[in-house]
């Protein structure tokens, strides 16, 4: 149900794509990954950024299509090969959304001083609800563990959040390419 107390299915962008969002220029060329409606595609097109939004639901995608600034891709992520070889973003949000195969795709399709920007549920989740697998969930500092190869970590976070009427257990994280000028702007 789209309701105000459950901002997943609303259209605003999510609080941490939000703050950190700064870290990414007007002109950016960003992917949204597992996108849905949109919403933080929305944002970041809003802001100047040229967006591909990518999706496996159709329906979804097409709610955001017509949005200048906004390029849909109806893919599964989760079969066959990644659709997005040789491409290069400046900038990857996902949110609420974990394949762990996707990882060294992410990191590879990220321009060296590109901005990551990353939130999913993490282990404890089950205690307030869904998702309860295991395998939808990250284990305690894995997204550091998957981009400190690679990236310099700007922010992370894990824990317990409000979530719409209740709780959920997450990791975020902000991160950018080591060919980034250092230090980046926390706070605009």
């Amino acid at each position: 149900m789209n309701t105000p107390s459950n901002p997943h299915f609303g259209l605003a962008p999510a609080p941490w794509i939000e703050r950190f969002a700064h870290l990414v220029p007007a002109g950016a060329r960003v992917l949204d990954v597992a996108a849905g409606r949109g919403r933080n595609a929305r944002f970041f097109a809003a802001r100047g950024a040229e967006v591909l939004a990518i999706d496996r639901d159709a329906a979804a995608l097409a709610t955001s299509g017509d949005i200048a600034g906004i390029a849909t891709r109806v893919a599964d992520l989760e079969t066959g090969a990644w659709p997005l070889a040789g491409a290069t973003f400046d900038a990857i949000v996902v949110v609420h959304y974990l394949h762990r195969a996707l990882f060294p795709h992410l990191l590879a399709a990220l321009a060296p001083d590109g901005v990551l920007l990353y939130e999913t549920f993490a282990a404890g989740n089950a205690a307030f609800g869904r998702p309860t697998n295991p395998d939808f969930l990250l284990t305690p500092g894995e997204l550091l563990e998957v981009v400190r190869p690679q990236l310099v970590v700007v922010a992370f976070e894990q824990g317990r959040i409000p979530q719409g009427d209740g709780f959920a257990v997450v990791q975020r994280l902000a991160a950018i390419g080591r060919a980034r000028a250092w230090p980046p702007v926390l706070d605009p």
